[in-house]
């Protein structure tokens, strides 16, 4: 029996619209969280909201049995990215600055589809396995995973199942960095600049000299490593005052958490010696992190036959014109050379199909690799308490870049809900056949042990830590460490 998410089109299309309409950020979702759980709970999951501490989290459980499945839906926007839909240019969306540049709107709800369909087939095969999907707020910026798996909301799962909206179709694989975040405010002493600058000390003087130490230390540092920063207060805009009060916000990156914990510990030494030099005083504010990705290459076999099985979606001459015109804005050579989100697959074979079908209508062939990107997710929290499965679907022109006015443009079109069900689709076939082979699941975790030497999950938010968003007024948790590290990649 086929366990159809297109059943399900017109619930689906719907609520990816309303998702893309509301374009809640990270720990604002709570009428985006409030609707995909409501779905759910129409269709027949016992649903818990607030878990984890997180008011905009929930979990929906269906069926009995093992294995247990974990399917990870998210719907968070970004700031700063209001747009249209369907326009060729960038136009702001009249009252917001907020939109899908990232797709997640389409990611939660291809979540939902393949829940519902799966609900069919835990209802017609009772104790052969639970679905349980976890609405995850905050991606961006926020390591809402990351918090949840703090609080053991995870525990228990065999398999971690989610996609990504792209340009292409492939199952993902490769690691992707952990990465911590820290505020660092210095306080100093203000003054007449010109009458007795002697008096003062400048909390904006150390500021600038971390960031010319922190430059420094670029040189010194792995490949693979990053760290960005913004300034968030330059303490005035009185240059004949001497500014009292900056502060800097930095997000640290590195191969995996061991890494990170020391590139963190070297920007904050950088961080001491600039308050020693200008007679500031200095507060940290640990603000969050998550690890890196552990891969499957089981897992990923499984999506790519799962696709392959399934076949890539059929589209309107319609379609054609609209992905055609955005590919028009783009540009043939910008479009043809599309990393997707596998920067490392072979150039060739990708760069071949990409010019052969304009419209991204191909699978990549499955292709295990060690690379590190260097973006970050809390997904890689997830991969290291349970083996995780992730693929992306095109939902958008080939070289519309990620967190762009492009995305957000193409995000409630009939070209991405096509890769959204697609996507449904696939994590439904792979699910059914992690139910029905209990050997996969096995093969899968004995994977994951080697990979992480069997070490367990250690979450890399130091206890005490929450959410900005939810702490008191005035609370502050000052941390200048952070845990042992959980799970570095074995290859």
């Amino acid at each position: 029996m086929v366990y159809r998410v297109k059943d399900y089109e017109a619930i689906l299309t719907e609520l990816n619209g309303k998702l893309w309409d509301l374009a809640e950020i990270r720990f604002e979702e709570f009428e985006s969280s409030r609707l995909t759980a409501k779905v759910l709970e129409e269709h027949g999951y016992a649903v818990e909201s607030g878990v984890g501490g997180l008011p905009t989290a929930y979990k929906a459980v269906y069926g009995s049995g093992s294995p247990v499945l974990g399917l990870l839906a998210e719907y968070d926007a970004l700031d700063g990215l209001s747009q249209e839909a369907d326009a060729l240019e960038k136009r702001v969306r009249p009252g917001t600055s907020h939109g899908h540049g990232c797709g997640h709107h389409l990611l939660g709800t291809g979540i939902i589809g393949a829940a519902l369909a799966l609900r069919e087939y835990a209802e017609a095969h009772p104790g052969k396995g639970t679905i349980i999907v976890y609405g995850c707020p905050a991606e961006e910026g926020g390591s809402g995973k990351t918090y949840m798996a703090r609080a053991g909301v995870f525990d228990g799962i065999d398999i971690a199942l989610t996609w990504h909206p792209g340009t292409m179709n492939a199952a993902m694989t490769g690691s992707l960095l952990a990465n911590c975040q820290a505020y660092f405010r210095f306080h100093g002493v203000s003054s007449h600049a010109g009458a007795a600058p002697q008096k003062g000390r400048s909390a904006l003087d150390a500021l600038e000299l971390m960031n010319v130490g922190v430059n420094y230390l670029r040189e010194h540092m792995e490949m693979t490593d990053r760290i960005h920063y913004a300034i968030t207060n330059t303490g005035g805009i009185s240059p004949n005052v001497v500014q009292a009060e900056a502060e800097v916000l930095y997000l640290v990156r590195s191969r995996d958490n061991e890494s990170v914990k020391e590139l963190y510990r070297r920007v904050v030494n950088i961080a001491k010696g600039a308050a020693l030099m200008t007679g500031t005083t200095l507060e940290i504010e640990f603000d969050k992190a998550c690890s890196n990705v552990v891969p499957s290459d089981t897992l990923g076999q499984l999506l790519y036959d799962s696709m392959i099985k399934i076949g890539v979606p059929m589209y309107t001459e319609e379609e054609r014109r609209y992905i055609l015109g955005y590919r028009k804005v783009i540009g043939d050579k910008a479009a043809d050379n599309d990393a997707g989100l596998l920067p490392e697959f072979d150039m060739e074979t990708r760069g071949r199909l990409c010019r052969e079908h304009p419209l991204g209508d191909f699978i990549l062939p499955f292709e295990p690799q060690d690379v590190i990107e260097t973006a970050s997710s809390d997904m890689g929290d997830i991969s290291q308490i349970a083996p995780l499965l992730q693929l992306q679907c095109a939902c958008f022109s080939l070289g519309t870049q990620p967190h762009s006015w492009m995305q957000v443009a193409q995000g409630k079109s009939s070209y991405a809900v096509k890769g959204m069900l697609f996507a449904a689709q696939t994590i439904t076939e792979a699910a059914v056949s992690l139910m029905e082979n209990p050997e996969l699941v096995e093969k899968a975790k004995e994977e994951k042990k080697r990979r992480t030497k069997g070490r367990t999950y250690e979450c890399p938010i130091p206890e005490g830590v929450v959410p900005a968003a939810f702490r008191k007024k005035g609370q502050r948790v000052l941390e200048h460490s952070l845990p042992a590290s959980a799970c570095p990649v074995s290859r």
